[in-house]
């Protein structure tokens, strides 16, 4: 990595753009589109003086600083829903290992007690002699008894042929049970393994996205979020610009208003990744959440939600609708009416409401279809 920001004040102060434009290059990240920001609005007019302590930072250069903390955010996002993708998997693993060990203990005292039946026939033939009951019936010299004992031979025959039967089942039953939680183990191991490094991962870009925007000064802060501010706009402008709400009149439903009410409860509440409340959320926990609380369960992760729900046209989305961001489906926000959206947006932000078109729609998706 570059110098500290120590070393470039004691350095003959040059600008602090300069180290945050190393980091800048130094950081290894995927390319990926931006996440998203606050709600869209004109941007603030720039100040006019410089720090004392640095020169004022070319705009491209903020530019550059900004494309590469959507990057890391970007990456944070996409690794953020791998993560409670493995989490929600691993609890539906657990669960299955539990229903497997009680059908397996279950089985197994099945097992014993038709052991114990089978045991019991076993003896009380030692205890006649050992000779079958079919040769005793034979050997008989009365024609009523040879005749009752047909029928109780015939009967005891049965009796053995299903206990038999039913061992076998219980046996076969009690192989498959283990062979399917062992599975089950092998399941959870790998997404333990998966959550570990998505873990990492956005620990990782966080602290790098971190590590990026410590190198800058109070001054380039404050122009760096009017930028974001303007990217945010501009795009949330362009997509107004198209008619797109002279198009779209549909009203919310009723599950619809209760899962706006509840998101709209949420605002100024920490973006916390894995996080799905009270306290605080990440993008598709505030939005299974809220649509958890009209009586509509669905999937955890915006890549599920993407897949699972329905698609409709953005023309007809409506309150409560979700739109569904980025082409990997890395990001979910819920539509609440005159173009806003309500989000979870990124790390250090907070639950809030933005343009629905300050960021690439992949889609909107509808729970309550």
């Amino acid at each position: 990595m570059g110098p500290d920001k120590h070393g470039v004040r004691a350095g003959g102060r040059r600008g602090i753009l300069a180290t945050a434009v190393t980091v800048v290059c130094a950081v290894t990240v995927l390319a990926a589109p931006g996440t998203a920001f606050a709600a869209p609005s004109p941007t603030p007019s720039p100040s006019g003086s410089a720090s004392a302590s640095a020169t004022p930072a070319p705009d491209k250069d903020l530019e550059a600083v900004r494309e590469k903390l959507d990057d890391l955010y970007h990456d944070a996002a996409v690794a953020t829903d791998a993560y409670n993708a493995a989490e929600e998997a691993a609890d539906k693993q657990s669960a299955e290992i539990v229903d497997l060990a009680k059908k397996i203990v279950k089985g197994q005292r099945r097992l014993d007690g038709l052991k114990a039946r089978a045991g019991r026939a076993a003896a009380a033939q030692y205890r006649t002699g050992g000779m079958p009951d079919s040769a005793k019936l034979l050997l008989s010299d009365n024609p009523s008894q040879f005749l009752d004992g047909a029928g109780r031979v015939l009967q005891g025959e049965r009796a053995t042929k299903a206990l038999i039967r039913e061992l076998t089942l219980t046996q076969q039953d009690l192989k498959q049970y283990a062979a399917d939680a062992a599975d089950q183990w092998d399941r959870l191991e790998a997404g333990r393994k998966a959550k570990a490094a998505a873990k990492k991962k956005i620990q990782q870009r966080i602290a790098a996205a971190e590590k990026l925007q410590s190198t800058l000064e109070k001054q380039q802060k404050e122009r760096l979020a009017e930028l974001e501010r303007a990217a945010a706009y501009k795009a949330q402008t362009a997509w107004l610009d198209t008619g797109i709400l002279d198009e779209i009149h549909s009203k919310a439903s009723a599950a619809g208003r209760k899962a706006v009410a509840f998101a709209t409860a949420q605002i100024g509440k920490p973006y916390v990744w894995g996080a799905e409340g009270p306290d605080s959320y990440d993008c598709s926990g505030l939005t299974s959440q809220a649509w958890a609380s009209a009586g509509r369960p669905v999937p955890r992760t915006s890549q599920e939600q993407w897949k699972q729900l329905k698609h409709v046209d953005v023309r007809d989305m409506r309150p409560g609708d979700l739109i569904i961001y980025f082409d990997d489906a890395s990001h979910v926000a819920m539509y609440v009416g005159d173009g806003a959206i309500i989000q979870a947006p990124r790390p250090g932000r907070t639950v809030s409401v933005g343009g629905a078109g300050a960021m690439p729609i992949l889609g909107v998706v509808r729970p309550d279809a």
